[in-house]
Parts: C-alpha cells; structure tokens; sequence
C-alpha cells in the first residue's frame, strides 16, 4: 500500500475555509498560524496527510492541502504581476513546451510562468531566463525554490534581452527549442530571437493592448523567419452548480492579454503575411 504524502517543515500549504477562501502558510516548527482571532500551531500540522481537516484554537475547521501550482501562484509573493493561470495554461500548450525541451524565456517577474515551464520541460530539460531587475530576480528564485526546492536545470541572468540573446553552453552559443517573451515591447526583441531560436521552434509573446500585438506581428514579419503567425486571448467563465440552481458565475475572468505564436522557418522563405 503506498504510503500518504505528510506535510514537512518548509513546505508551503494553504489553509482553506468552508468558503474556498485559501490562505497559504510555509510550515516551520515552533510558528503558529492567526486567521480571525484563532490560532493553530504549524506543529500540529507538521506529520499530517495532505487533504487533512485541521481545527484552530476557537473551534473552526479548515482542509489543509498541498497548493496546485495554480494556487501557488494566485498566493505567492509578488514584485511583478503574475500571469493568470488560465494564460500561462495556454502558453505551455501553445508554445508546445515538452519534456526535454530547451526554453528561453524573458520578463521573469515573479516566476509565475518560469514555475509553470520547468514543470513542463522536466528533469531533461532546461530553462534560461533574463530579468533586468535585481528585486524581481531576487523575488523570482525565492518563489521557485519555496515551490520546487533547488532547481538544477535552472538558469537566471540579470541582463537586459534587448541587448540579444546570448547563451553559452560548453562555449557554444545555445539556440533553443522554445522562446517566450512577457515584456511590454516584444518587438523590439524580435530582431534576436531568429539567432536564438532553433528552424521549426516556436515562439510565443504576452502583451495586454492590440497596438503592442500590431507591433509585434510586424516585427516577426520584418523578418522574414517566422511562418504561422497566430494571435489569441483566452476567457475563463465559472458556473455555479447547485441542484436545480444552475447559471454562470457573476464575475468572470475576461481579457487579460494577446498571445502571439509564430513557427521560426528558414530566414528568407517564411510567408510575410499573418
């Protein structure tokens, strides 16, 4: 019988209440957690199975849980904005990040995304990343190994990407599978990306206004290397399910930014139109 995964001094966990209100903790022996004038020790949480039923000092319940990684971003600390997990669900799929894969990204901020693609590539794949700013960089790793633990495959430099794309490895400059940009101006970018990114790679790029995505295809199509090019936004609507009671939720999560993804092709013979 396989045994239960318990929580561990370290480990980040949300609490949450009979609302679905999540309230996430990292669990270190001796500290307490406070919601509401009541009280549990991290302790009594230590040792227990993920999906636990807790009760704090004044008698209210709450399920302790391991966080998805969805979770873990809507939760974790923040320098920048984070990518809304419905977005970031649609980059790994459309920017086909794979086991293995080799991922250039840029703009870390938080790590949200950066979280999402090492998932994605796996043990045998590698993730590099640019962030320009030390507090975002510093705030970026902190995130990660709060989630994942030490990451070897993982690489953050603290340079600017519109300065090129350049990364050794064994000292050869290393073209990748995948390159993905959440930056305001991608297309001032682009220009590197053809260098950077392997014949038949993808490329795939965030940005919330229709003049930043008008920028961006033309700068793909300046440069005769990109074929497939494709622009999409993605909405998410929940519905409430109770009994007879069925309609969809009050609020949604409407528009959030334009994914723009493009199919590097031989410089010269790649389709100029979208």
């Amino acid at each position: 019988m396989q045994r239960m995964p318990t929580f561990q001094s370290g480990q980040r966990v949300h609490l949450v209440d009979k609302k679905g209100r999540q309230y996430a903790l990292t669990l270190k022996a001796g500290d307490r957690f406070q919601h509401s004038g009541e009280t549990i020790a991290h302790d009594d949480l230590i040792g227990r199975p993920d999906g636990t039923t807790v009760r704090l000092s004044g008698g209210k319940t709450m399920i302790a849980l391991s966080p998805t990684l969805a979770e873990y971003t809507l939760k974790m600390p923040r320098g920048a904005q984070v990518l809304y997990p419905k977005d970031i669900a649609m980059i790994l799929t459309w920017a086909d990040v794979y086991p293995g894969a080799s991922v250039f990204e840029a703009g870390v901020g938080s790590a949200a995304l950066t979280l999402g693609l090492l998932r994605a590539v796996g043990d045998r794949g590698r993730v590099v990343s640019y962030e320009k700013r030390e507090d975002f960089a510093r705030i970026a790793m902190k995130n990660i190994e709060r989630f994942l633990g030490p990451v070897a495959n993982f690489h953050l430099a603290q340079r600017d990407v519109h300065e090129g794309i350049d990364w050794e490895v064994d000292g050869t400059t290393h073209v990748f599978d995948r390159v993905i940009l959440d930056l305001p101006e991608p297309w001032n970018v682009v220009p590197h990306v053809p260098d950077a990114l392997r014949s038949g790679g993808i490329y795939l790029s965030f940005v919330p206004t229709v003049p930043q995505v008008v920028q961006t295809v033309e700068a793909l199509q300046r440069t005769r290397a990109f074929g497939l090019i494709e622009t999409f936004e993605t909405l998410v609507r929940h519905w409430n399910i109770d009994g007879r009671s069925v309609r969809p939720d009050l609020r949604m999560i409407a528009h959030s930014g334009f994914m723009t993804v493009a199919r590097r092709m031989e410089k010269g013979d790649a389709p100029v139109g979208q």
